[in-house]
């Protein structure tokens, strides 16, 4: 039983993409509920700091290359490693951490408490993965929603206006719509939904063209000022991918593109979490149809 009067500063460490940094909020508030005395530091990517630092359930967004090289210095009392990795576990364990949290694997006989690793199994969401962690040590919370802070002074001049988002790449190709039907998508919102359509991400061939109530905004946006951009639109249209999450975060809702032929990437695991969105899932992604994504669309922006 771990005494809650000692822990007085504690680290979570999830140093991989955006996305699956959003859905540990959850069990951020977790922790943060069961140590509220303790300071809670949180370790990203470097890219994903300025975002971190819009979680109000946390104390410190930090890099986790610079962190990792003064943990003992720090003086944690508590760590968890949400994202498994021989170098967090390792790390962890050398700077004497008294309490380390995590899965069993990649090293993890370094641990203190520890849980099986059944992800891939993509039996649960992401989310509830997470919670089911941190209650290793008695973190439980009843909120279990996704949310950041958003500078409302961003894009003022989007206020009043409809707007569809579209996010029409994704960073694993097995998971990619095909951006003809993108295009395809954007035109028809435009012209049958009348509303303007947003193209939001970043790719390094953006192959969608704008002009005719269509603004491109790929490569435009910081993550901190894409999460307020989101806010703004009434909608997002995306295969899986981060900016579904942090459409979700700023209670934006998701038409969200899925295969459900994988195995631990499925929507069951990644979909957009709460209520409000929608999923169309199908063992190809080819076939999924225009007119199917509008329709579902067009209910979600008039409901």
């Amino acid at each position: 039983m771990i005494d809650k009067a000692k822990i007085k500063n504690i680290l979570a460490i999830r140093n991989d993409r955006f996305g699956e940094f959003l859905l540990n909020i959850p069990a951020m508030r977790a922790l943060k509920e069961r140590y509220p005395q303790a300071r809670l530091s949180l370790a990203v990517n470097q890219g994903v700091c300025e975002l971190a630092g819009a979680v109000e359930c946390i104390d410190e967004a930090v890099a986790w290359d610079e962190i990792k090289k003064s943990l003992k210095k720090r003086k944690f009392d508590l760590c968890v490693i949400l994202n498994p990795t021989k170098e967090a576990h390792w790390a962890c364990f050398r700077a004497g951490i008294p309490v380390r949290v995590g899965y069993d694997r990649k090293w993890g006989f370094l641990l203190t408490h520890k849980l099986k690793d059944t992800k891939h199994q993509g039996m649960r969401h992401e989310v509830d993965y997470n919670l089911e962690l941190v209650a290793l040590i008695g973190a439980k919370t009843l909120d279990k929603t996704i949310r950041i802070k958003v500078n409302d002074n961003f894009f003022k001049e989007f206020i009043g206006q409809r707007v569809v988002a579209i996010h029409p790449f994704t960073s694993d190709p097995v998971k990619q719509w095909p951006v003809e039907r993108f295009r395809e998508l954007a035109r028809r919102i435009v012209r049958e939904m009348e509303v303007k359509v947003m193209l939001v991400g970043r790719a390094e061939d953006q192959n969608i063209e704008a002009g005719n109530g269509i603004i491109n905004m790929v490569n435009k946006t910081s993550l901190v000022e894409l999460a307020a951009l989101l806010k703004r639109c009434s909608l997002l249209v995306s295969c899986d991918s981060g900016p579904v999450h942090l459409a979700v975060s700023v209670g934006t809702p998701v038409v969200a593109l899925f295969r459900n032929d994988l195995p631990g990437k499925s929507a069951q695991r990644w979909g957009p979490w709460g209520e409000g969105h929608t999923v169309i899932e199908k063992g190809r992604l080819e076939d999924i149809s225009v007119e199917e994504v509008l329709d579902k669309a067009r209910n979600i922006r008039y409901s």
